[in-house]
């Protein structure tokens, strides 16, 4: 990303080689009429998983903020673009991320606080290398948006949900993100009374997530079925793991669970029981989980880590700075 990043610069600098265009009150690279950039993408890797064609900004110009205003434009602008972040960005409310778009931290250090990210009515959105913390909302929010990918994400301390999916959104994947300092964790679905916008969407994969010493959601489901919850690492859960309510359906395979007394479980709160299978997980000084029912399969082709080397594999991971 680094290199990226200063080839960018670079660019952008020496006006008898490279053009320039400004994308929200920001200079992006564009190469000249004749020799347009080659610019490489600023996400690094790809999803498995139902957000496997996520491709967000791929292709499109690259600019770097390093304030909430400019994220602000960025993430808001029209037409395909590739966001670095840069250092601390403040900002007081969620921003609204339109469609085609790479947001990515910059090293280890890129944080977004006070608020998070709105991905609302968008499609094709990757969020990479990011810490979320202290929002006033949630770190992060999908919402009526499809193919999207979150990963190697960190959140802490949100107001609400560290990231919630939500009104028909599907085809996202979530993976390789350290949660802690979280109560709300991961929601999936947001209302019992959604289910005529719900049934048949929020398809989602959540793998090599790392929930520590989080409380509840990880995740919390309604309708979406198949939901597919692999090689994640849950370590001294509070309340509980997975729920599966309101005739979702969540594959449970291969997860690491340590000191979690409530792994998962049908039902929550006020919601109807969803159903869940379980197989191939470990437990270390931890509950049994509940199933019952039988899930959709599974769509795509994947290999499942070991259950029993997922805390290894995921706790030196997972998280910002372990692209």
């Amino acid at each position: 990303m680094r290199r990226t990043s200063a080839r960018f610069k670079l660019a952008s600098a020496v006006a008898v080689t490279a053009a320039v265009a400004t994308v929200g009150g920001l200079t992006a690279a564009t190469g000249s009429a004749s020799e347009p950039a080659d610019i490489a993408p600023l996400a690094v890797g790809s999803p498995t998983g139902f957000g496997a064609g996520t491709t967000g900004g791929a292709g499109g110009d690259v600019v770097t903020v390093t304030s909430g205003d400019e994220l602000i434009e960025a993430a808001g602008s029209d037409g395909p673009l590739q966001i670095e972040v840069e250092g601390t960005v403040s900002v007081d409310s969620m921003v609204r991320v339109t469609s085609d778009k790479s947001i990515v931290g910059a090293g280890s250090g890129a944080t977004i606080e006070g608020s998070g990210l709105n991905i609302s009515e968008a499609d094709n959105v990757i969020v990479q290398n990011i810490v979320f913390a202290d929002s006033n909302d949630d770190g992060i929010n999908v919402q009526y948006s499809t193919n999207v990918w979150i990963d190697h994400n960190d959140f802490t301390n949100p107001n609400d949900g560290a990231l919630d999916i939500k009104r028909a959104s599907t085809d996202i994947t979530v993976s390789w993100n350290h949660t802690y300092d979280s109560d709300k964790n991961m929601l999936l679905g947001h209302d019992d009374g959604n289910g005529s916008e719900d049934i048949g969407k929020l398809n989602v994969t959540y793998h090599h997530n790392w929930f520590d010493g989080v409380n509840q959601r990880n995740p919390r489901v309604r309708f979406g079925d198949p939901v597919h919850v692999y090689n994640n690492y849950y370590q001294d859960i509070g309340s509980y793991g997975v729920a599966s309510t309101e005739d979702a359906g969540v594959l449970v395979e291969a997860n690491y669970f340590e000191n979690t007394d409530d792994p998962f479980h049908l039902g929550e709160g006020d919601s109807g029981d969803g159903s869940i299978v379980a197989r191939d997980n470990h437990f270390e000084n931890s509950g049994s989980g509940e199933t019952g029912g039988s899930v959709a399969g599974i769509p795509y082709s994947y290999s499942p880590d070991a259950a029993a080397d997922v805390k290894s594999i995921v706790s030196g991971g997972a998280g910002v700075g372990q692209l």
